[in-house]
């Protein structure tokens, strides 16, 4: 035992010595035994059974292995457990010894007695700790601590309150809470005021509050923006204390303060999928990524390594990021019995393909490569049909003549009446997967809206904008996106896979459209800048094949349930293998000419639904997107 263990014995052995005289002092050594007075030797016998008896419950109960300077309520309900099962331990002894029976009425004082006294001088040596360590940090330190006000009092806040009070560490003084509960308000809360929200202007001006915290549970990301707005506009810096998003899973996750992510202004609350249907559908399997390095399929890879999978295989053109997420992996999950494996190569290489297919031989195919940036595909049309629509085919090709499993293709909400060759190129892949119903191998496509922080979208194009001052440079500011965290499209994109039937073609619900614009105005507030202010917001106009908005993904009357309500199926009428291949011999044609104006006529050929930019945008206002839109932008 070690000097800390036997110090906190020593210190339980003389409270409960003192425990004993007390009794003897107040009672009388004639109360103290039911058949007469107890002799100094009776009594010693009595205390050593007492002592031996608390102290093997405590040890029992664990109450010496930890650290009582940190200790929580949940160790002080130990102690009072431990010394309750020690007295029924005793009553029971001197029931059955009535020569060791000193009475119910002294057992109950002295164990009572006894853990009362070790509970206050814990608590003491907790705040006496506490207090010598704050004031040695206060005398060292060489910044003062930050003023905060935590937002909510309530379980959360409390926890919150107390870690930073008891931290000798920590940069933060808890000065206040702000609260809507008139129950609260008034009162105190670990020695710290509960003010009425109301009264959030005043406090933050006479306390000379920097930061707020909120510590509210289960926030909608309409409320996250309403308070964020008011405590910016008071000239505080607003954190979160909850937990770490993009994390999949929460279980096992702490709630840690950090800053607001755009994440939590989406208008709508964070998805988690249960993941027990993937883990049953993608483990031991072998599994390919094409498209595997790039923000999709990078984390592709990471949600299918957590399902235990045979074998994973990283195709793709580009090494330096396949190599990443390899390492990534490798590192991750050392020892697992997964293989992690990253093939160089293009999906325009049919023989590459044949090889990679023919040597792995991969049960479940997840075609992520393709050429997503809108304004670079019109300039390069030729790049998007080689890329998107042939590399899409020779890949499908690849999964028939070798027995897949299941090919997921991943497709874009801007296959939906497109308006731009990127878009178009994607629906024509979903009609070309769509067209093999009649294989042995299951074909389906997931369509879904802009994905948080991918490489080439505006979150990280507004934060860089954003570092250097501004201007940020939207479109125009009406234009309107759906929005999902990578990590929130990964789970659905792999539920989908493993529910999916033969030809089907899966949308995503990514709930409610974006104003473009107030993404920038919420990035510039977090950033600690007022939008139009501090940092201008300046429209440059559309790009080509650019709308104004997507199409609305969910609509009942065109979509078909399933047991996810996050997932629909596209009713959609497919067209026959030979139809398909005749559009394709259009477009190789065009591709063979080397022009640009004929690559895009064929397309608009062979995709019915591609249509002018100009024509959609000029209806935009009348569209039930838009006018979501705009009612969300109103309300929040």
């Amino acid at each position: 035992m070690d000097k800390r263990k036997s110090l906190l014995c020593l210190i339980d052995i003389g409270i409960l010595a003192f425990s004993f005289l007390l009794l003897a002092a107040e009672c009388g050594l004639s109360f103290v035994s039911i058949s007469g007075n107890l002799t100094v030797k009776q009594m010693l016998f009595e205390f050593l059974l007492f002592c031996v008896t608390l102290l093997f419950f405590r040890a029992v109960l664990l109450i010496y292995n930890h650290i009582w300077r940190y200790a929580t309520v949940g160790l002080y309900i130990r102690l009072v457990l431990a010394d309750f099962f020690a007295g029924c331990f005793l009553l029971g002894i001197g029931k059955l010894f009535d020569s060791l029976y000193i009475g119910f009425a002294a057992t109950v004082f002295v164990i009572s007695f006894n853990c009362l006294a070790c509970m206050t001088v814990r608590l003491f040596y907790q705040f006496i700790y506490a207090r010598r360590n704050a004031e040695h940090d206060n005398r060292n330190s060489d910044k003062l601590k930050i003023g905060i006000a935590i937002v909510g009092a309530g379980n959360i806040g409390s926890t919150l309150a107390e870690e930073f009070l008891r931290n000798p560490c920590s940069r933060y003084q808890p000065v206040a809470f702000f609260d809507i509960d008139p129950s609260k308000c008034g009162q105190k809360l670990n020695s710290i005021p509960v003010y009425n929200e109301k009264q959030a202007p005043d406090v933050i001006r006479r306390k000379s509050l920097q930061e707020i915290m909120i510590a509210l549970p289960d926030l909608s990301s309409a409320e996250k923006c309403r308070l964020l707005d008011f405590y910016s506009a008071l000239g505080c810096k607003v954190k979160i204390y909850d937990y770490p998003l993009g994390q999949g899973s929460l279980d096992g996750l702490k709630r840690s303060p950090r800053e607001i992510h755009i994440e939590d202004l989406l208008f709508r609350d964070t998805i988690n999928v249960d993941s027990e249907l993937s883990r049953a559908y993608y483990r031991e399997k072998v599994i390919l990524v094409t498209g595997g390095g790039g923000s999709i399929g990078s984390e592709l890879c990471r949600q299918l390594a957590k399902l235990s999978p045979r074998r994973l295989i990283i195709f793709d053109i580009y090494e330096n990021n396949a190599y990443d997420i390899q390492q990534e992996l490798l590192r991750k999950y050392e020892g697992a019995t997964t293989s992690f494996e990253v093939i160089i190569g293009s999906v325009r290489d049919v023989a590459r393909l044949e090889q990679v297919f023919e040597k792995y031989r991969p049960q479940i195919v997840i075609h992520a490569a393709a050429h997503k940036h809108v304004p670079l595909m019109e300039a390069s049309p030729s790049e998007a049909v080689k890329n998107n629509v042939f590399g899409t085919y020779n890949t499908a090709n690849a999964a028939e003549k070798y027995g897949v499993e299941k090919f997921v293709l991943i497709s874009t909400d801007k296959a939906v009446n497109p308006t731009n060759i990127m878009g178009a190129s994607k629906r024509m892949c979903e009609m070309i997967v769509q067209a093999r119903r009649d294989s042995s191998t299951k074909f389906v496509s997931v369509r879904f809206g802009n994905v948080l922080g991918s490489n080439g979208s505006v979150i990280p194009l507004f934060r860089r904008q954003i570092e250097s001052g501004g201007p940020v440079t939207v479109t125009d500011k009406r234009i309107i996106r759906y929005f999902m965290t990578i990590p929130e499209a990964v789970q659905l994109v792999l539920q989908t896979g493993a529910m999916a039937r033969r030809g089907d073609l899966y949308v995503l619900d990514m709930g409610n459209p974006v104003r473009i614009y107030d993404l920038a105005c919420n990035m510039i507030r977090l950033a600690g800048y007022e939008p139009e202010k501090d940092i201008k917001i300046e429209e440059i106009g559309l790009r080509p094949g650019e709308k104004l908005f997507e199409e609305l993904l969910i609509k009942s009357q065109t979509l078909d349930k399933t047991d996810n309500s996050l997932i629909f199926i596209e009713r959609d009428k497919p067209y026959s293998r030979e139809e398909i291949e005749r559009r394709l011999s259009v477009l190789r044609d065009a591709i063979q000419s080397g022009n640009d104006a004929a690559i895009a006529d064929a397309l608009h050929r062979v995709v019915s639904t591609f249509m002018d930019p100009e024509i959609v945008n000029q209806k935009a206002e009348e569209s039930e997107e838009m006018k979501a839109s705009e009612l969300l932008s109103n309300h929040t």
